[in-house]
């Protein structure tokens, strides 16, 4: 097919679907101008009715054919429909009880047959003239014979149904709109998109070219075998036409800047270390010198594993110089806490609260003299959840040991690994930890908010951290939240955004 225009420009190629769907609206000179059904259009075609619809909305597209929705209503029986139909109407079974009862019939004993019914019975088939009242009687007259026009309404349903709202009389749809409302479930009412389909001015001027019907849809083996390909035209594809969009699997944003701090680590040559998420309160606090009595410990920001206990049998050594430690410095040249360490206290079982405790494990199993080591997991801390807090997080630990390392170590190598990032602007807080001294906090300076943002703690492992688990040298560490570095990367302003269900944010999310 090729459209009758003047211009330079060729016609869209058109696929056989698209073709044999105009030869149908072009097949009389009658129907070019007229809308048509797409059932219609589909049978003519010999395409499927969704074939037929997607050649509709390519055809639109190129403005051959244009097309308009109109609705309609489609009654049939429902649920109780073929029951009341083979029963009657309750009017209608009223009649037949007074013909049982010879035409007359006292009240009470009707109202025994029919209970709720009877009052609305009674009352239809009055105003209907099939009945009368004598005292307390009910008399049955000659128009009963005949039947109302619900009854005949639902005959017609029960022989011809489902039934389109054109083929019902003014009269009768009201009959069905009034029946629905008396008794649910009689008659189903279902509301469809009916379709309607005409050729444009533009595609009333295409003519029919005998050589495209004979095209060839694609180059298969057998086509270049045979050298059928030769000696038919093969048709053409727009390129122009928008493909649709494939929504690849791929990383979630949390997890591949998980994997980019890991190379940003490997590459300032730090080796990975793993270690579960259950860890015993001596890993997670007392081998960090934190006292049993600081409020980190409480319930308000840990979750603790109920009635469970650590074996800490194993730990002998490591247990008893970090109680002398926590009680009187030991050897570290402290005074220690000055209180009576508790065991039980220590062998209490939680949800890590920082990855510190892997790092901690680490140091203490292989005590050594040199390393550059780091842990990247969640960690979980009973917090309210809001747009910038979550009880579960990701953190990155890191820890370098060296005979002649210092705070000024710290502060380059941090600086390099925020830099590696795309965070240049970057500078340190003095602040407090229980374990390290001195101890810096990080703060990287975000540009759309041009504002400084808190992103985690450094500095030099205490004393009182290294030497009851045998690490002579001094332990440069860190703890640093990677959420917050996503939200700064991707612009988001509540932290739940990451963790929700939001599948085209996720889709349409731009990814290093």
């Amino acid at each position: 097919m090729t459209p009758k225009e003047n211009n330079s420009s060729p016609p869209p190629p058109l696929h056989p679907i698209e073709r044999a769907l105009l030869r149908a609206l072009s097949s009389t000179d009658e129907s070019k101008d007229r809308w048509v059904h797409i059932e219609a259009a589909s049978q003519r075609s010999g395409a499927s009715i969704d074939q037929t619809r997607r050649a509709v909305e390519w055809l639109k597209e190129k403005g051959f054919v244009a097309s308009r929705d109109e609705e309609e209503k489609c009654f049939s029986l429902g649920r109780e429909g073929g029951r009341i139909v083979a029963a009657g109407l309750p009017e209608r079974r009223l009649v037949s009880l007074l013909e049982r009862n010879n035409g007359i019939c006292d009240i009470p004993s009707l109202k025994r047959e029919m209970g709720e019914e009877f009052s609305f019975s009674l009352g239809k088939s009055k105003k209907n003239g099939w009945v009368s009242m004598e005292g307390s009687s009910v008399r049955l007259l000659p128009a009963a014979a005949s039947k109302e026009r619900e009854e005949q309404l639902l005959e017609k349903l029960a022989t011809k149904g489902p039934l389109e709202s054109n083929q019902f009389s003014a009269i009768e749809l009201d009959t069905a709109t009034d029946l629905i409302k008396r008794i649910p479930g009689l008659i189903d009412e279902k509301r469809q998109k009916e379709i309607f389909v005409k050729l444009t001015e533009l595609g009333r001027g295409l003519s029919f070219d005998s050589t495209v019907e004979d095209e060839i849809e694609a180059i298969t083996p057998k086509i270049l075998a045979s050298g059928e390909w030769r000696n038919k035209p093969v048709r053409t594809m727009d390129v122009t036409s928008a493909a649709p969009n494939i929504f690849a699997g791929r990383k979630h944003p949390m997890r591949q800047f998980m994997d980019e701090v890991r190379e940003v680590y490997v590459s300032l040559g730090f080796e990975e270390i793993l270690g579960p998420n259950v860890q015993s309160a001596f890993w997670n606090f007392d081998a960090l010198f934190i006292p049993q009595k600081h409020s980190a410990r409480e319930m308000q920001d840990t979750f603790y594993l109920r009635d469970a206990k650590s074996n800490l049998e194993t730990l002998r050594s490591e247990v008893a110089s970090v109680k002398s430690s926590h009680e009187h410095g030991a050897d570290t040249g402290s005074s220690g806490w000055q209180y009576s360490w508790n065991e039980e206290e220590a062998a209490r079982v939680l949800l890590r609260t920082h990855t510190t405790a892997v790092t901690i494990n680490y140091l203490a199993r292989y005590k050594p003299e040199e390393a550059r080591v780091f842990s990247v997991g969640k960690v979980f801390r009973n917090e309210k959840p809001n747009y910038k807090h979550n009880p579960e997080f990701s953190q990155m630990e890191g820890v370098m040991v060296g005979k002649d390392i210092n705070l000024r170590n710290l502060i380059y190598i941090i600086s390099k690994f925020y830099s590696k990032l795309g965070f240049d602007k970057i500078k340190f807080w003095p602040t407090y930890f229980p374990y390290t001294e001195p101890s810096l906090q990080t703060m990287v300076f975000y540009e759309p908010l041009q504002n400084w943002m808190e992103l985690g703690g450094m500095g030099v492992f205490r004393p009182e951290v290294t030497l009851p688990l045998g690490v002579k040298n001094p332990v440069l560490a860190w703890g640093l939240g990677l959420d917050r570095l996503v939200m700064l990367r991707h612009g988001v302003k509540d932290i739940r955004q990451l963790f929700g269900a939001n599948i085209g944010w996720l889709r349409n999310l731009r990814l290093p």
